[in-house]
């Protein structure tokens, strides 16, 4: 056990015949007494400040353990979004393809109904055209008769010749 600066003051010493001066070993001990105890105190404080560093460096190295873990999870976190993202732009892309496919389906099956009705006009046209084309050469035809001229000798002094013309050419 070591020395206290008490058992430094409270030593005695045993008196010989030629001993040491009293007076100066007193004062010398008073010298090392304090000079002890100013170890001591800087010890003590020594201890409390090492005591006070380490409350310091477990609170470091609890942020340092909390700072990993977040970092961790912010990476964890970041690669979920990453992949939660790709996900989402794979299915978005998927959906656009469908929608383009099914227009351009659509716009196929429109314009070859468009084609189909085209054509049926065509024909429609063609047989109105044909049918035109016959009531107008029946019409020229009866033109080009001779059923007109005989209208051109009737005289019209006679209102009931006429009626009676018109009455037989008509049956």
């Amino acid at each position: 056990m070591p020395l206290t600066p008490l058992d430094i003051h409270n030593k005695e010493f045993t008196r010989g015949f030629r001993g040491y001066d009293e007076d100066e070993v007193n004062e010398f001990l008073e010298q090392v007494i304090k000079d002890y105890e100013m170890v001591n105190r800087d010890k003590k404080a020594l201890k409390e400040k090492v005591e006070q560093m380490n409350e310091r460096l477990g609170h470091f190295n609890n942020i340092e353990t909390t700072l990993n873990k977040s970092i961790l999870v912010a990476q964890e976190t970041a690669e979920e979004v990453k992949s939660n993202a790709s996900k989402e732009s794979k299915l978005i892309i998927k959906e656009a393809e469908k929608n383009a496919d099914r227009i351009i389906n659509e716009a196929l099956q429109k314009s070859h109904r468009i084609a189909i009705e085209v054509e049926e006009l065509k024909k429609q046209s063609k047989v109105f055209r044909t049918r035109l084309r016959m009531l107008v050469e029946a019409q020229l035809d009866m033109i080009d008769t001779d059923d007109w001229d005989h209208l051109f000798d009737t005289e019209l002094d006679d209102k009931t010749n006429v009626k009676k013309e018109m009455v037989e050419n008509k049956s």
